[in-house]
């Protein structure tokens, strides 16, 4: 149920249907908010499957220079009942960011130095996230690195089991990289790792998963200075 098929769109999940103890029917609500790649490359027909689901809001963690159609997307528009926000994560002109995160961009390594070097940015996004009408999609370009670390920030302030936000990470990173082709949604080198060379990459890195996200991400959201009024929007979209 949590994988959406939106025109065959790859890594697109709903983080409804996982475990929680903070919502009274045991886990988070389907349809509230997905998180996937970049939203170009859906078709007419994903468009339209977006819309059954029920999405109303758009939050994109892209910077301003990624955005916009590329020769081999379709020829397809968003419907105009969809609001669109761009949210960046990341300030790749900022020197310090530069120097730390661009040679670990492609692992979850980097997300706490994200957060200390550029908090308001992240706590932005988070913002944006909370004021969206439910029904919001959330993506960068892969839907793995970005999405992944603000998807792990969202089910672990709804109370989500760190194994659980583990699992989901690592769908990501399959299936963005040894499942079919995925029409020219990211260009990295986990594109063309076979699922062994993932299984041995994720041991490796999902202790830094597990770190950012224990203690119910309090930590994390302490270094954002995230209000404890947009902690409870954001934990209300995905519980109440």
């Amino acid at each position: 149920m949590r994988n959406l098929n939106w025109g065959g769109l790859p890594n697109l999940r709903d983080l409804g249907g996982l475990a929680t103890p903070l919502s009274s029917t045991g886990a988070t609500i389907l349809g509230r908010i997905a998180r996937g790649p970049r939203r170009e490359l859906l078709t007419v027909a994903g468009w339209k499957a977006a819309t059954r689901w029920g999405l109303r809001s758009v939050v994109d963690l892209r910077s301003t220079n990624e955005t916009g159609a590329r020769s081999s997307d379709p020829d397809a528009l968003p419907p105009a009942s969809v609001a669109i926000t761009l949210a960046p994560t990341e300030d790749q002109t900022d020197p310090e960011f530069r120097a730390v995160c661009l040679p670990i961009l492609d692992s979850p390594e980097y997300w706490q130095h994200n957060v200390r070097i550029l908090p308001t940015l992240v706590g932005d996004s988070l913002a944006v996230i909370a004021n969206s009408e439910p029904g919001v999609l959330v993506h960068c370009a892969a839907g793995r690195d970005r999405t992944g670390m603000i998807s792990a920030l969202l089910l672990a302030n709804a109370g989500v089991s760190i194994d659980d936000i583990v699992a989901d990470y690592s769908q990501s990173v399959y299936a963005m990289a040894c499942a079919a082709p995925h029409g020219g949604a990211t260009h990295d080198r986990q594109a063309s790792w076979t699922c062994e060379e993932v299984t041995t990459w994720l041991s490796e890195v999902t202790p830094y998963v597990r770190a950012f996200v224990s203690d119910d991400a309090n930590d994390v959201f302490d270094a954002l200075d995230l209000g404890a009024a947009t902690r409870r929007q954001l934990r209300r979209l995905l519980i109440a």
